[in-house]
């Protein structure tokens, strides 16, 4: 059994990064002041638009100024987002946050650059990871081969993931993360598709390349607004021989009992916004599932059947970690510590981070600053999982993954 040891990391998708200049001046606005005020070392989680990596391709010597910044800022960084492609603060992402998908070549070609980028900021001796799209959005109208192109497009970047692990040294793990309404949704997709890849990875004799590079980003809140059961979904996913490379720790908001709380799903409708979907699961109390892609002002207002009449709601909106009610609403944060607790069980140790990406478009009262609400998830969290940590202890587990100092 184990936990990573690593410093907790902070995915910083949360502010704005179109150049390198705007990444290392948010890094020093909001997540040093928030390692400082924590008091221990956390990690940079770097999101890096595509914008970024080519403008580090066009000047290599631009990276430097990364590396300054992690250095003096007393900060780490073994995993970057590469799911967001574009600029994912424009005033409308919806469903554009998925293009491109991973039938499409130029998705190989950025992550292969966020790969070689990542093995020059992370720490010799820590392996990185590489969270991604869930090949692509179920709305989009795809070919019938869409998922044979995205096994060729991922075999491909495994074989450049390990050449990159022949010429430096370095471990980098690509870690595919289902999401609600996207081509891999629920955990049965996720194990059908592997079923898939790994399949023509042994036909190509490049079984062990693909299991070494090649796994998932089980992020909490996404698997929590499909009603799964957290620890038995990622039991299954262990038994499948499917490496979980990264972990969001992340909650979802929900509502108990929506037909009968009209001022409830008022508060609710204050999370309407324009820029990013929030995807809204329903369940009876047969346990069937009924799903709209958005959450609207209408579904709020006046719910028709079947989210009339249903036990509760999850919406896929990111919500503080730390909190368990929202006023009227609640959040998953017990799916949370579901998480924390199944992750403990694998003989691995997925890399933990927290992607609260919500705080600029959040309602209602927030901290003063940003920091302040990063230093307030990170701190509940660390508790978390020294919580878990320390179970583990008692039971006899060894930690892994120490990070190099």
């Amino acid at each position: 059994m184990s936990l990573s040891t690593l410093p907790l990391s902070y995915c910083t998708n949360v502010h704005p990064g179109k150049t390198v200049a705007e990444v290392t001046a948010k890094l020093w606005e909001h997540t040093v002041p928030a390692r400082q005020k924590l008091g221990q070392k956390i990690a940079a989680g770097l999101w890096l638009a595509a914008s970024v990596i080519e403008e580090l391709q066009q000047t290599p010597a631009m990276m430097a100024e990364i590396q300054q910044v992690l250095a003096d800022g007393d900060l780490v960084c073994y995993t970057l987002n590469a799911f967001p492609y574009g600029d994912f603060h424009r005033e409308r992402v919806k469903e554009n946050v998925y293009l491109p998908d991973w039938s499409n070549p130029e998705r190989t070609r950025y992550t292969k650059a966020c790969a070689r980028t990542l093995a020059q900021l992370m720490p010799v001796g820590v392996e990185g990871s590489l969270s991604t799209v869930p090949l692509g959005f179920k709305g989009f109208e795809q070919p019938a081969d869409f998922r044979s192109q995205c096994v060729r497009q991922l075999l491909e970047l495994a074989d450049d993931l390990d050449q990159l692990h022949d010429e430096t040294g370095q471990v980098i793990r690509l870690a595919i993360e289902p999401e609600p309404c996207c081509v891999l949704e629920t955990t049965p997709e996720a194990l059908s598709f592997f079923d898939q890849l790994f399949a023509v990875a042994e036909e190509q004799q490049k079984l062990d390349v693909a299991q070494r590079h090649l796994g998932l980003c089980y992020d909490v809140c996404h698997q929590a607004v499909e009603f799964e059961a957290i620890g038995e979904s990622i039991q299954q996913i262990n038994q499948a021989g499917i490496r979980i490379n990264k972990m969001h720790l992340t909650c979802a908001i929900q509502l108990r009992d929506p037909g009968a709380r009209e001022s409830a799903r008022q508060q609710l409708s204050n999370f309407v916004e324009p820029r990013y979907l929030h995807q809204v699961f329903a369940r009876n109390a047969q346990g069937r599932l009924a799903h709209r892609l958005d959450l609207t002002h209408e579904l709020c207002a006046h719910p028709d059947e079947p989210f009339r009449s249903a036990d509760a709601w999850r919406i896929h909106f990111h919500v503080p970690v730390h909190c368990e009610q929202l006023g009227e609403l609640e959040t998953t944060r017990s799916e949370l510590k579901q998480g924390i607790a199944a992750a403990a069980m694998l003989d691995y140790a997925p890399h933990l981070e927290v992607e609260t990406y919500t705080w600029g478009v959040m309602p209602g009262e927030k901290p003063a600053t940003l920091s302040e609400g990063l230093v307030s998830e990170l701190s509940a969290t660390a508790d978390l999982i020294s919580a878990q940590r320390a179970m583990d202890a008692a039971s006899g587990a060894a930690p892994e993954n120490p990070v190099s100092e």
